[in-house]
């Protein structure tokens, strides 16, 4: 499968790396191996030792530096060997690995793994809603058996909530709401709006509405690519303008490990200012999600995985409904940033053949 490479993907909440530690994993079928180094700066690199192939993560990490546990040798976070234990020590040109662009921002992790001189830090979309020094940011994460874009359909088409998440998420107006979709360069925005909806007992207490009472809601999408999402979701008593609810924001990431499998990383938020209560509210909240997400959206998406086995989408001539807009568009973007990618790194190469 090809993926997008000149872009930010996110590879760990920011917590998953702890100092002193060792970190693995894999993304985009390439392992990966994080740690801190001795300022506590992420670093990250190709978790592959180019003498015998150990996995560097099995090491030791001795303050900025990986030492491979099999023969010795160390590493540090641009990639190159530092210390090679044998004969005259003297190391040799070939011992270098791989080294990624790392960012800790918005409490994750994002991971550059494309060409190294072109990661723009001032790409990375706005998820500020996850600052951690203005709100308290409940993290959770899930392991799906199903491809990365099956993901993002999911979120982007928000209609399933009626029949997946009848009594968690959704309610009979979901499917008949008002969608749109909008695109901002490469920038996808799903919108829906319902109205005259009563809501399921939990969402009524994460937007802060009194239970029973009669609501339009909206729940917005947006996405960058390659899967990164952030839900805008309020609601006001019928009739009444938007800007007298309370929206509520949840991330979604999704960063392929391989072709057929997925990191999943989502959060819920609470101010600060509450207090205690912050992190009372945004652990309740994402509770409250990690419960349809991981025993109903997980299992369609791994039976749809299952279902389709090594076939590409559109090759299995889907049949396209209203609520498909949003999705549909994302990723006919990404298909086009990736053959762009593609052409760009073909002409490139030409180029220097020609040299």
């Amino acid at each position: 499968m090809d993926f997008l490479r000149n872009t930010w993907y996110v590879a760990a909440w920011d917590s998953e790396v702890k100092p002193g530690e060792l970190f693995a994993r894999k993304l985009l079928n390439e392992p990966v191996v994080f740690f801190r180094d001795e300022h506590g700066v992420i670093q990250a690199i190709f978790d592959r030792c180019p003498h015998r192939f150990a996995p560097l993560s099995m090491g030791k990490l001795g303050g900025s530096e990986v030492q491979c546990i099999y023969h010795g040798l160390k590493f540090n976070g641009s990639g190159a060997c530092t210390h090679n234990p044998h004969g005259d020590g003297k190391i040799p040109r070939a011992a270098v690995v791989k080294s990624y662009p790392v960012i800790e921002k918005h409490s994750v992790i994002w991971i550059w793994m494309g060409d190294a001189d072109k990661a723009d830090e001032t790409s990375i979309p706005d998820f500020s809603c996850q600052d951690s020094t203005r709100v308290y940011v409940a993290k959770g994460y899930l392991y799906a058996h199903a491809n990365y874009i099956l993901e993002s359909d999911n979120i982007l088409d928000l209609s399933h909530i009626e029949f997946l998440h009848p009594g968690s998420l959704g309610s009979e107006a979901v499917s008949k709401a008002a969608t749109s979709v909008e695109q901002r360069g490469n920038t996808v925005f799903s919108y829906r709006q319902t109205s005259a909806e009563i809501l399921p007992d939990f969402v009524y207490m994460a937007l802060g509405v009194e239970n029973g009472t009669v609501v339009d809601r909206w729940i917005d999408v947006r996405w960058d690519a390659p899967a990164n999402m952030l839900i805008f979701v309020g609601a006001t008593p019928t009739g009444r303008p938007r800007d007298e609810g309370r929206e509520s924001y949840f991330p979604q990431f999704f960063t392929p490990e391989t072709d057929t499998t997925t990191h999943y990383w989502f959060s819920a938020q609470a101010p600060l200012e509450m207090g205690d209560e912050a992190s009372v509210f945004a652990e309740a909240q994402l509770a409250g999600l990690t419960e349809p997400f991981s025993k109903e959206d997980l299992p369609m998406l791994e039976a749809q995985q299952v279902s389709m086995g090594d076939a590409e989408f559109w090759s299995l001539k889907p049949i396209l409904l209203p609520g498909d807009a949003g999705a549909v568009r994302a990723r006919r973007a990404l298909d086009k940033m990736i053959a762009d990618e593609k052409a760009e790194k073909a002409l490139g190469q030409i180029q220097a053949a020609n040299v």
